[in-house]
């Protein structure tokens, strides 16, 4: 008699693949063992989830592994699929980058505003944040260094007003350090997923505080989960993109 994997030999394409998933999941079930999740579908639309630049572990003990993979795959990807979802309706937006789209919120359909607002806003903020965590460097370099030096007098001068910033979020929101249209630096807050892009300003540094990005570790303490953000600075990939956007 032809058993289960026999049978699936005979069978081609997606369909093989997906019975032989299933296959796989009950017999991991049967022997006590952990299935491995359902195979996703694959993303449709002109965004897409950006990978994760480092292990979901890679920032413990500060960010743990668990918020990592939530965040990242889950909650990243219900903006990333919002978002596809908005613009597949409105044909005008199609080849627009996520920064084009909430740089311009004015200017867009009506219909699809809030949703690129909101779920534009979130892709772009965290497609800009997984790359900024991360080990390398102690500290900034080079220009942003000076820019901040002379900004606000040294770094942990400049650490505890973005630290009061975040703090000061009532509900979710973001921390930002920008470079404003004039060049300067500054400190701002922006409420939800509105990004700083929609303000004519260039993020260089921020803090996501929306619960998501804390609480399984940190529950109620943000104080104590921004200064662990601090110790999971890529300062070194930060000057980089400061010092790149500076010959633009």
């Amino acid at each position: 008699m032809m058993n289960r994997r026999t049978a699936l030999k005979h069978l081609g394409g997606a369909a093989s693949t997906l019975l032989l998933t299933e296959a796989l999941r009950s017999e991991a079930l049967s022997n006590g063992q952990a299935a491995a999740p359902p195979v996703a579908a694959a993303p449709t639309g002109p965004f897409s989830l950006p990978p994760l630049p480092y292990a979901y572990d890679a920032l413990e003990p500060n960010f743990d592994a668990q918020t990592m993979h939530l965040h990242h795959d889950k909650h990243h990807q219900t903006y990333v699929n919002n978002l596809n979802a908005a613009v597949a309706v409105h044909p005008e937006l199609a080849g627009k980058t996520v920064e084009q789209l909430v740089s311009n919120l004015a200017v867009l359909p009506e219909a699809a505003r809030t949703a690129v607002r909101n779920s534009g806003g979130g892709h772009a903020n965290h497609s800009f944040w997984w790359p900024t965590l991360g080990k390398g460097g102690a500290a900034p370099t080079g220009e942003l260094a000076k820019a901040i030096d002379a900004k606000f007098g040294s770094l942990p001068a400049f650490e505890d007003k973005l630290t009061a910033a975040a703090m000061s979020v009532f509900g979710s929101g973001w921390a930002w350090l920008v470079r404003s249209s004039d060049g300067t630096l500054a400190i701002e807050t922006t409420p939800n997923q509105d990004s700083p892009l929609a303000l004519g300003h260039k993020p260089v540094l921020g803090i996501d505080v929306w619960e998501h990005a804390y609480y399984l570790k940190y529950q109620n303490k943000r104080v104590d989960y921004v200064k662990a953000f601090f110790q999971v600075i890529n300062w070194d990939y930060v000057s980089g993109q400061f010092a790149q956007k500076d010959k633009v």
